[in-house]
């Protein structure tokens, strides 16, 4: 193929997504309206879809703004550029991802261990394969985006010092194999939760029904620490 002419019409570009440079005054400061936020919400929304269908890489900013019902320049009044309207919806994703996991100190459950676990794997797999289109894109970008690479890391680590200390915790009661080391057990239960729904639900590499699913990595959870089995 013979190279484009550089008379060739402009096209909008795909990889540099910050906007033109503005005085400083005239950065987005975010939306201080009630109005603004619910624009904002629909940008983060309308990026989402994008992002699953398109991609990161070929996802652009007009096609953001068009889904939401905006205009091209509307969008940088609320986000500088593509990349950081990625990383919003990336922490939306990530922390509804983390959400299940309260189940399982909920205080005001009754449910026995195992079972609040169970509960809390099936909510947290089933969160992960609604969201499995936009958690691949999130998987790809964290790999050379340093800061949704960072707040990932950050939020493993926060998860897997909660694991940990309940680990500890579960140990002081004689509730758990005293011989483990918490820290060492959450990071291998915390790779678990993490790896193994991309395994399955982003690059199809596990084929099983999802309630047989749920119950694997529940019995995995529960007894790589020697956790009473009792419902």
């Amino acid at each position: 193929m013979a190279p484009q002419s550089s008379e060739s019409a402009p096209k909008e570009e795909r990889v540099t997504t910050t906007r033109p440079l503005q005085p400083t005054s005239d950065k987005p400061s975010g939306p201080r309206s009630r109005k603004g936020v619910e624009t904002r919400a629909r940008l983060v929304t309308a990026a989402k879809e994008v992002f699953e269908q398109d991609g990161f890489l070929d996802a652009r900013i007009s096609d953001i703004a068009d889904r939401a019902g905006l205009s091209h320049g509307s969008f940088y009044h609320y986000f500088e550029s593509k990349e950081e309207v990625f990383r919003e919806v990336a922490a939306e994703v990530e922390a509804r991802l983390s959400a299940p996991m309260n189940v399982i100190l909920d205080p005001s459950s009754s449910a026995s261990p195992h079972q609040r676990i169970r509960e809390a794997m099936r909510l947290h797999l089933e969160s992960y394969r609604d969201e499995a289109r936009i958690m691949a894109v999130i998987e790809q970008v964290s790999r050379f985006d340093s800061e949704v690479g960072s707040s990932r890391f950050e939020r493993h680590r926060e998860y897997l010092k909660w694991v940990a200390d309940s680990i500890l915790n579960l140990q002081r009661h004689g509730l758990v194999d005293a011989a483990i080391d918490p820290t060492i057990t959450a990071a291998a239960l915390g790779s678990m939760t993490y790896r193994f729904p991309e395994l399955w639900f982003v690059q199809g590499l596990i084929d099983c029904e999802f309630d047989e699913g749920v119950e694997q990595l529940t019995n995995v959870f529960v007894n790589a620490p020697g956790l009473d089995r009792s419902e």
